[in-house]
């Protein structure tokens, strides 16, 4: 099987059916990135980041896995979507929730009321906590990778994920008037 890696390289050398399958392997991820933060801009910004992975393919130095390079062009393109959205010199992650970026909780629903009962609180999450919590269990991305990501060390990450569930907890629970019974597991 050929490597994402020599797909990216083959698609920059001009081979279009490379870059293709580069794109099917993984749209579904990136299109999920946007979609739970900013749906009615998701697809523009999934074409910016796989265009801006191209551009960008002599930067990847192979150090980590591709999908985490890619996930991380996908938080850089969504930061900067939000700061000219606001039109503000820069977005702070950590602090920041597209929320605060004047998204309506509506725009940003998944199907099923539970589901966007926990959507809805994601999204008041800071951008980086959200980030986190979806890619190490939705995704199934290391904490390490996550950290390439947003650019701190493994253990802020987990530090980061454990205050994410905590407050994403304490939202649903605040919505509901009840205990959330479920919390996040790892994707497999």
């Amino acid at each position: 099987m050929v490597t994402d890696f020599e797909l990216l390289q083959r698609w920059g050398a001009g081979d279009n059916r490379a870059g293709e399958e580069f794109y099917e392997r993984h749209v579904g991820k990136v299109q999920r990135f946007f979609r739970n933060r900013v749906s009615h801009a998701a697809e523009d910004l999934v074409q910016a980041t796989f265009l801006a992975c191209l551009e960008a393919r002599a930067r990847f130095r192979g150090e980590a896995k591709l999908t985490t390079f890619l996930y991380a062009v996908a938080r850089n393109k969504l930061l900067e979507h939000l700061r000219k959205r606001q039109n503000m010199e820069a977005v702070d992650p950590l602090v920041v929730s597209v929320i605060d970026c004047g998204l309506s909780p509506a725009s940003l629903l998944a199907q099923g009321e539970r589901e966007q009962l926990v959507q809805a609180a994601m999204c008041r999450l800071p951008i980086d906590m959200q980030i986190a919590l979806e890619l190490y269990y939705w995704e199934g991305i290391s904490a390490r990778e996550i950290g390439e990501i947003t650019g701190v060390p493994e253990g802020t990450v987990r530090t980061r994920l454990r205050r994410a569930k905590l407050r994403l907890r304490e939202r649903v629970e605040a919505a509901t008037g009840e205990p959330a019974s479920a919390q996040p597991r790892r994707a497999p």
